[in-house]
C-alpha cells in the first residue's frame, strides 16, 4: 500500500489515474539545439489565473463516530499506537492503513486516513482511497469534501483534479441546468491552479472533450487556444487536436463571432480581388454577348470556408512556434527531474541540484522580463476566457511581472511537493515571497512548520525571528513555545525564548524562563550548570545583582562540584567586583576550586589566578607572600616534572613564544645574591566579557568550551620582577 500511495505516483506525486481521456505518447523534445536555450526569455502565458492559495487549509475532516460496524478490529489499537508513538515512521502509518483496508472497516479506515493525511497531505493516492471509501459507502458529499480538502493541500495535483471532476460527473444530475455550470467552474479552478504544470496535458484534454460532449464547440476552441500557449510535455498534440477540431466543423461553429466575422471579411476581400483578376482574363476569352454567371450574394462557399481555416492556422501557428520555444527552454530542466512526486525517501544530490537550477533559471527569466519588458513576446499574453485574435496586443510591464511571478510560484510549489522534507527549499520560497507579501511568506512558514517540518528546529526559530522582525511578538512567542513542546529539553529554544523576552523589555519574564529551566534540569547536572551560568550572567550584567548571581552559581556547584565552568564563572564574578571588597571572596572561590575534584592543571590555573589577583590588588605584602607560598606548595604537589621549567631554570636569553605567535626576549639579569624565582600567574582576562566561545545559537557543545589551559603559556616572560620574592 505504501508503494501504491507514493512510489508509483506520477507527475505531481499522484497515482496514475485512468480518465475519460487516453494519454497520448510522450513526444520527443523540440527539434532545436539546446545551446540556444539560455539566451531566450523563458515564459509563456495562458489565461490570467489567480495565484495559488499560499495557505491551504489543513485537513480537518472530523473523525467519524462509531457506526453500525461495532468495535474496531483486533489489531487496530496496536498499530494505531505504533504510528502515534513514532509519527515520523512512515512505514508504521502504511502498515496501519493497509490493515484497515484489508479489514474493510470504514470507521477504522476513516480514523487512520484522517490522522495519516494530516501528517502526510501530499500523498495523492490516499486522498483518492479516502474519497473512494466514502463513495462506496454511499456518502457522496463526504467523498466530495475529501477531494476538496485534498486539493487545498496539494492544488497542483492534476490527477486529484481529474478524480474530483470524474466524481462530480458520476454523482451530479447533468439534466439540471446548474450541473454543467458547476463542472465548468471546477474545470476553471483546476486549470487556474494546475494548468501551468508541465504535466497538465490530461487535465486540458479532459476539459476540451467535456466541452465537445456538451456541444459547446466554441468553448472547446477557447480552451484549445489557451493550452496552445502553455509549455507542456504534450504541447504538439494540442496543436494537432486544434487542427482536427477546426477541420471537422464549420468555422462559424468553432470560432467566436468576432473572429469569424473579421476573418470572413478579410477572406472575402481577398477572394473578390482574386475573382476580379480572374474575370478580366475570362472576359477576354468569353464569346461575344455571353454574360458572367451570377453568384448569389451572401453565400459562403466551401472555398471561402477553407480560406478562413487557413487564416486561422496562420494566426495559431505563430502561437504554436512561440510555445515550442518555451518548451525547448524548459525541456532539459524537466528531463533532469526524476522524482517530481512526494516520498519520504531522501533525494540524491543530483536531484536537489536539478531543482535549484530550475528555480535559478525561472527567477532569472522573471528578473530579465522585469528589466526589459519590451523583449517579451506579445503572443504570450492572454486573459481568462479570451480568444486568440489575428493581431495580438502587447502586454504591459505589469502583465509581464504578474504572469511570470505566477510561473515562478508554480515551480516553487512543484518543488515543494518533491522536496517537502528539505527546509532549504521552504526557506528559499519564503525569501522570494517576503519582499512581495509578508502574509504570504508567513503562510508558507505555517505550512512548513506545522505540517512538513514539525521536528526541524532551525526553520521554526527562523519563523520566530521573522515574526519578531515584523513586530508580531505574540506570534513569535507562540512559535517558540510550540517548538519547545514538540522538542522538550532543547536548550537553544529556551535561550531563544529568554532572549526574545529580554529584547522585548520583559527582563522579569526572561529571568523566569531561565529559572524554570534551572529548576527543571536538576537531574541533568551538565544542563543544570549550563542554565545556571546563563541565569547568573543575566542577573549580573542586566539585573545588576551580583549577590543573586553568586547564589545561583553556588547552588549549582552543590550539584556539580566537579564542573570547572561553574568555578571559573564564579571566580570571574568575584574578580569583577570592587578590589577592596572582593579579596576574601576571590580567595574563598580559589580555595573551593582547589578542594573540588578538578583536574590538576585546572587547579593550577585557579591558584595562579588567585596569586595574580593578590599581587594586583592586595594592600599587604604578607598576604601576597602567603598566597605565593600556597601556590608553590600546589606546584610541588601537582607540577611534577614541570617544576624546573616553571621556576625559571631555562636559559634567560631564550625567546618565549606568546599565544599570538610573537617572540618576547627575556633580557632581565638576575642579581647574583637572589635566586631565579618566577611569577607564574597569567595575564588577567578582559573583564566583562563572556568566557564562553561566542559561536552563536548553533554550536551548543562549544558555548562553554574553555581554551586549553596550556595555551596561557606561563613561562619566563612573566619574570618582570624575579627578585621580588624571597626563596621558598
Amino acid at each position: 500500500m505504501a508503494a501504491e500511495g507514493c512510489e508509483e505516483m506520477s507527475g505531481n506525486g499522484e497515482l496514475e489515474e485512468s480518465s475519460a481521456m487516453e494519454a497520448a505518447e510522450v513526444p520527443a523534445p523540440p527539434p532545436i539545439e539546446m545551446a540556444e536555450m539560455s539566451e531566450e526569455n523563458g515564459s509563456a502565458a495562458i489565461a490570467t489565473e489567480a495565484p495559488l492559495d499560499p495557505d491551504p487549509a489543513p485537513f480537518s475532516l472530523p473523525p467519524a463516530t462509531e457506526d453500525e460496524e461495532g468495535e474496531l478490529p483486533t489489531d487496530f489499537e496496536r498499530l494505531w499506537k505504533a504510528a502515534h508513538d513514532n509519527p515520523q515512521d512512515f512505514t508504521s502509518w502504511t502498515d496501519l492503513l493497509q490493515y484497515c483496508e484489508q479489514e474493510g472497516h470504514i470507521t477504522a479506515s476513516r480514523r487512520a486516513l484522517v490522522a495519516f493525511l494530516a501528517r502526510y497531505p501530499l500523498c495523492y493516492g490516499y486522498w483518492k482511497k479516502f474519497a473512494d471509501l466514502e463513495r462506496r459507502a454511499g456518502y457522496n458529499n463526504k467523498a466530495e469534501e475529501v477531494c476538496v480538502q485534498g486539493l487545498q493541500a496539494i492544488p497542483l495535483s492534476v490527477d486529484l483534479w481529474i478524480h474530483y471532476i470524474n466524481l462530480l460527473l458520476g454523482t451530479l444530475d447533468m439534466n439540471l441546468p446548474e450541473s454543467p455550470a458547476r463542472i465548468r467552474s471546477v474545470f476553471e479552478d483546476a486549470v487556474a491552479a494546475a494548468g501551468l504544470d508541465f504535466h497538465s496535458d490530461r487535465l486540458w484534454d479532459l476539459y476540451v472533450e467535456w466541452e465537445k460532449e456538451q456541444g459547446n464547440m466554441k468553448n472547446a476552441t477557447t480552451v484549445l487556444d489557451r493550452v496552445l500557449k502553455v509549455p507542456t510535455q504534450m504541447y504538439n498534440t494540442h496543436y494537432d487536436k486544434f487542427k482536427a477540431h477546426l477541420s471537422s466543423h464549420e468555422p462559424k461553429e468553432v470560432l467566436s463571432l468576432e473572429e469569424y466575422e473579421e476573418l470572413r471579411t478579410l477572406c472575402r476581400q481577398s477572394q473578390k480581388a482574386e475573382r476580379a483578376e480572374q474575370a478580366q482574363e475570362e472576359e477576354a476569352e468569353r464569346p461575344p454577348g455571353e454574360e458572367e454567371p451570377a453568384t448569389p450574394e451572401g453565400t459562403d462557399t466551401e472555398e471561402l470556408m477553407q480560406k478562413i481555416r487557413d487564416q486561422v492556422l496562420v494566426n495559431r501557428d505563430k502561437v504554436y512556434q512561440d510555445n515550442e520555444g518555451e518548451v525547448r527552454k524548459r525541456w532539459h530542466f524537466e528531463d533532469a527531474i526524476k522524482r517530481p512526486y512526494f516520498h519520504v525517501k531522501p533525494l540524491d544530490r543530483v536531484q536537489l541540484r536539478a531543482w535549484h537550477s530550475y528555480l535559478d533559471w525561472e527567477i532569472a527569466q522573471l528578473n530579465k522580463d522585469t528589466k526589459d519588458p519590451n523583449q517579451v513576446d506579445p503572443s504570450q499574453a492572454a486573459t481568462e476566457g479570451s480568444e486568440v485574435t489575428a493581431q495580438p496586443q502587447e502586454r504591459s510591464e505589469e502583465a509581464v511581472v504578474a504572469h511570470d511571478d505566477h510561473r515562478v510560484r508554480i515551480l516553487f510549489e512543484r518543488c515543494l511537493i518533491a522536496c517537502a522534507l528539505y527546509e532549504e527549499f521552504w526557506t528559499r520560497y519564503i525569501h522570494y515571497l517576503e519582499p512581495q507579501s509578508v502574509d504570504e511568506a508567513r503562510a508558507v512558514y505555517k505550512r512548513a512548520c506545522e505540517i512538513h517540518l514539525m521536528y526541524k528546529p532551525n526553520i521554526h526559530m527562523q519563523w520566530a525571528t521573522f515574526e519578531e522582525r515584523h513586530g508580531d511578538l505574540t506570534e513569535a512567542r507562540r512559535v517558540l513555545e510550540a517548538l519547545e513542546k514538540s522538542l522538550p529539553g532543547l536548550a537553544v529554544v529556551r535561550l531563544r525564548r529568554a532572549a526574545l523576552e529580554r529584547r522585548a523589555g520583559q527582563l522579569d519574564q526572561s529571568e523566569a524562563l531561565l529559572q524554570e529551566a534551572v529548576a527543571e534540569s536538576k537531574e541533568k547536572p551538565t544542563l543544570h550548570a549550563f542554565y545556571s551560568i546563563k541565569l547568573a550572567r543575566l542577573l549580573l550584567k542586566l539585573g545588576r545583582n551580583p549577590s543573586r548571581a553568586r547564589r545561583v552559581l553556588q547552588e549549582a556547584l552543590e550539584i556539580s562540584p566537579d564542573n570547572d565552568k561553574l568555578h571559573l564563572n564564579l571566580l570571574e564574578l568575584e574578580v569583577s567586583g570592587e578590589p577592596w571588597a572582593s579579596a576574601e571572596a576571590v580567595q574563598e572561590c580559589v580555595t573551593r576550586a582547589l578542594a573540588a575534584p578538578l583536574a590538576p592543571h585546572t587547579k593550577i590555573l585557579f591558584s595562579q589566578r588567585g596569586l595574580q589577583y593578590a599581587e594586583d590588588y592586595s594592600n599587604s605584602i604578607q598576604s601576597v607572600l602567603s598566597v605565593y607560598e600556597e601556590h608553590q606548595k600546589l606546584l610541588n604537589e601537582l607540577g611534577g616534572t614541570k617544576r624546573g621549567a616553571e621556576n625559571g631554570d631555562e636559559d634567560p636569553e631564550k625567546l618565549s613564544k606568546s599565544d599570538d605567535g610573537s617572540a618576547v626576549a627575556v633580557s632581565a639579569q638576575v642579581p647574583p645574591t637572589m635566586p631565579h624565582v618566577p611569577i607564574t600567574t597569567p595575564p588577567p582576562p578582559v573583564m566583562g566579557t563572556d568566557m564562553s566561545a561566542q559561536t552563536g545559537y548553533g554550536g551548543y557543545s562549544n558555548w562553554y568550551q574553555q581554551p586549553q589551559y596550556g595555551s596561557y603559556n606561563y613561562q619566563n616572560t612573566w619574570n618582570y620582577n624575579q627578585g621580588y620574592y624571597p626563596p621558598s
